[in-house]
């Protein structure tokens, strides 16, 4: 799974990358720009966003303001203060997964195009459900660590 995740990553990057350099030098260098290349690239710059949140969940690196980490001196402590974090992340992103959810059941409803190449943005909109479906499955799974790890077993 993180070899798929490192190369799809990779892949939308490079996408992404490639489409900004085609859109620079057809419109500055060439002055012909490229009809409906702003639309193809919403696709991939989209998942790249959701999904490079996702591998930061998974990798637990997402960037954190623990000011309480100076004043608790403790590995108990320390531990204690990641589990009060990740079920506040539990919590809120759960929340914000029900509001996905919604908005997913409604683009699904309506079927929105885009407006040159008439390219379905149902294909964009539901990057944000699975992104915050797989967010909440990682912070499940931190949590889980973080207890087992209160309780005696490895340290998380």
């Amino acid at each position: 799974m993180d070899k798929f995740a490192r190369y799809l990553l990779t892949a939308l990057i490079c996408v992404v990358a490639l489409g900004q350099f085609v859109q620079v030098v057809t419109r500055y260098v060439l002055q012909v720009p490229v009809m409906g290349l702003e639309e193809t690239m919403l696709y991939p710059t989209l998942w790249l966003y959701i999904l490079g949140s996702v591998n930061a969940s998974r990798e637990n690196t997402h960037i954190r303001a623990n000011v309480l980490e100076i004043f608790i001196k403790t590995e108990r402590g320390h531990t204690v203060l990641a589990i009060v974090g990740e079920i506040i992340s539990l919590v809120v992103g759960l929340w914000l997964l029900s509001w996905a959810w919604d908005y997913t059941r409604y683009a699904w409803r309506v079927w929105r195009e885009s407006p040159t190449l008439y390219i379905p943005t149902f294909y964009s909109d539901i990057a944000l459900l699975t992104g915050l479906a797989l967010m909440m499955v990682y912070t499940a799974w931190h949590l889980a660590r973080h207890v087992r790890s209160l309780h005696g077993g490895t340290e998380a």
